[in-house]
């Protein structure tokens, strides 16, 4: 009998077949599940060069697989963006750029991220004049929480060229006073006018970002993303891909990137890339695309106009038609198709679009996606099941941002659904979980306690009705995600044959209350077959 490399034994196994955990043992052959079974099943594929790791009351699941990231525009959030979140003020975020540029005096762009009106005290949109008191002679952009606009200061729009005069986008706009001068505030598509010049990187700094990326993925047991476009917001996804492409080649991929870049017209490049990029680690996946903005800028799609601004219902990123005739083209060539679609009209929209490509081009097992979902209407609900369109989530936006700043700006006239995981998973239909980073920390552990608690910044639940259960919750980032890229006969479940993607907690969850989930850590991540990742104390056995 062929020996295993390796050998996890525990007490507390979530294959994800069941709704509850086993006493397990698991044989890893090279990069596969060899065997799943007892200890004394398994005993006779153990030797000498064996290792073996017992846990007791420790929890192994299968590898955690985050189904929405940006993983460039992460990579520079974890290692080169001042972080401010925590900021109560436009005065407090611009000073803490500043001190986080006095640290950085080489680093010609100033970059930033986490900022949330909607939660400071007076609610207002910041000025560029608070930035330039503070950093009046170095170029900064800083994204908001939900980065779908930014924030510039004068010397921004001096390195970039803009002016009162220079158009806005196609989708987006430039912020301007009543007297028609700049604001220092980019909306959506108008942010590319600036990260053009920021994001000018190196190959060498784009590799060194990646690195260091790779290991806090595989600290929080991540082993499999879908990193998806991110429009102007972030970098150039092809470029991200050569990258990606180098790192598989050295050995040092260690986690698996399911790629979407951006759902155009040219089909011809698609197939190029969908044949260049297919690999075990690496896949061309599909197709992503934006069709609104988000709730707090009311660029939102809506069905009816915003409560509070009663002259708009937000905005899409492309006529009605034009989405719809993108959808029927990509969808005729193959490609799983998925849409940002935040407001209840841009779902519905998503959904009539893949409802007329089905018509148009028949049956397939297609498996779009709508990503976000967080507002919908009651009607929308059975279609998801119904076309087989993926409902994907992101639990720990609800923790984001104050209820408040959806129930004030859409009316209860439009029946909202906000974020309705539970209502779509009771349909039957596929629901999947990811992060969003950088928007979000990319830890699992804080979106599947967000989903079982719905507890957002204020501490307020919204609708305790769609909480779900923990195994649900982590069946949310490993199995269906799976299934979501097309690869459940290979990834998602602990069971043999499949590919030796797994991670270990050190407390199981099953037996601990939920507010244990966040404090939880990972001990060892396995990705591929081999430990990419090892607590000091595991290492220390």
């Amino acid at each position: 009998m062929v020996k295993a490399d390796l050998v996890l034994s525990g007490n507390h196994v979530f294959t994800g077949l069941k709704e509850t955990t086993e006493k397990a043992s698991i044989a890893i052959i090279n990069n596969k599940i060899a065997a799943v079974g007892t200890l004394e099943e398994i005993q006779p594929m153990i030797g000498e060069q064996t290792i073996v790791h017992q846990f007791e009351d420790e929890l192994i699941v299968p590898g955690f697989q985050d189904f929405h990231v940006h993983f460039m525009m992460g990579s520079l959030v974890q290692n080169d963006m001042v972080h401010l979140h925590d900021s109560e003020s436009a005065e407090e975020a611009a000073k803490m750029t500043a001190a986080y540029a006095e640290s950085r005096p080489n680093e010609e762009w100033i970059i930033g991220l986490g900022w949330d009106h909607t939660s400071w005290q007076h609610k207002e949109f910041p000025h560029k004049e608070v930035l330039d008191r503070y950093i009046p002679d170095r170029p900064v952009i800083l994204f908001n929480a939900e980065v779908h606009y930014a924030w510039i200061n004068s010397k921004a729009i001096e390195v970039c060229g803009i002016t009162k005069d220079t158009p806005d986008p196609d989708y987006g706009k430039i912020g301007k006073d009543e007297k028609g001068e700049l604001t220092g505030l980019l909306f959506e598509d108008a942010v590319g006018y600036v990260t053009e010049f920021a994001y000018r990187f190196s190959e060498e700094k784009r590799v060194s970002l990646i690195k260091g990326l790779l290991k806090e993925a595989a600290k929080y047991g991540v082993t499999s993303v879908n990193d998806l476009f991110g429009g102007n917001i972030g970098p150039k996804q092809e470029e991200d891909l050569k990258v990606y492409s180098q790192l598989e080649e050295q050995g040092i991929l260690t986690t698996r990137i399911h790629s979407y870049p951006e759902l155009q017209k040219d089909m011809e490049e698609a197939n190029r890339l969908k044949e260049k990029y297919q690999s075990d680690k690496l896949t061309f996946s599909g197709l992503k695309q934006f069709i609104d903005g988000v709730v707090t800028s009311h660029t939102a799609y809506l069905l009816d106009s915003y409560k509070d601004r009663p002259e708009t219902a937000g905005d899409l990123t492309k006529k009605p038609e034009e989405i719809k005739q993108l959808v029927k083209q990509a969808d005729k060539h193959g490609f799983q198709i998925r849409f940002h679609a935040i407001g209840n009209g841009a779902v519905r929209l998503a959904l009539d679009a893949f409802e007329e490509a089905k018509r148009e081009n028949g049956q397939r097992d297609s498996r779009h996606v709508i990503e976000h979902v967080e507002v919908l209407h009651p009607d929308d609900v059975q279609r998801f099941q119904e076309l087989g369109v993926i409902a994907s989530f992101q639990p720990s936006h609800v923790a984001l941002m104050p209820k408040e700043a959806y129930t004030s700006r859409i009316s209860e006239q439009q029946q909202p659904l906000y974020f309705p995981v539970k209502t779509i998973m009771d349909t039957e239909a596929t629901i999947t979980f990811g992060t969003d980073f950088p928007v979000a920390p990319l830890n699992p552990l804080l979106g599947i306690y967000h989903a079982m608690t719905r507890i957002d910044l204020n501490g307020q639940s919204w609708e305790e009705s769609e909480k779900i259960s923990l195994a649900q919750a982590i069946k949310a980032y490993t199995t269906t995600p799976a299934y979501g890229s097309f690869r459940e006969n290979e990834l998602g479940t602990i069971e043999e044959g499949k590919l030796a993607d797994m991670v270990v907690l050190n407390k199981n969850l099953f037996e601990n209350s939920i507010e244990m989930i966040p404090e939880t850590e990972v001990i060892m991540t396995i990705m591929d077959g081999r430990v990419v990742y090892a607590s000091e104390k595991e290492l220390a056995k």
